[in-house]
């Protein structure tokens, strides 16, 4: 997200997935980098990860539509953090899976 808003002229797409602290308080947080976003963003967000709660994954939906930034935000649904990282006790198959469909989708639109 911090990239595509400093370099809209070099990114195309970029998604993140299980990430977290997108959308804080802080003055530094990535999601105010929305307004200069050209890119499509897709994310991908893990169910059960404290490291993004609910009202993060709002904030960072309502920022993305409020710059006009072509997007779609998921919450997959019993996932957490780190749900696509196989040699962790956190991977989900179902959300591995429906996280690279997700993926190779947005670079087949935007590639």
């Amino acid at each position: 997200l911090l990239t595509a808003g400093a370099y809209p002229d070099r990114v195309a797409a970029a998604a993140g997935f299980h990430g977290g602290g997108l959308a804080t308080e802080a003055p530094d947080s990535p999601h105010l980098a929305a307004p200069g976003v050209t890119a499509e963003l897709y994310f991908g967000h893990a169910d059960e990860d404290p490291s993004l709660p609910p009202e993060q994954i709002e904030r960072l939906e309502e920022a993305l539509t409020a710059a006009g930034v072509r997007h779609r935000c998921e919450v997959y649904p019993g996932a957490g953090h780190g749900y696509t990282q196989a040699d962790t006790d956190a991977y989900d198959a179902k959300a591995d899976e429906r996280h690279w469909a997700a993926l190779l989708g947005l670079l087949e639109r935007t590639f």
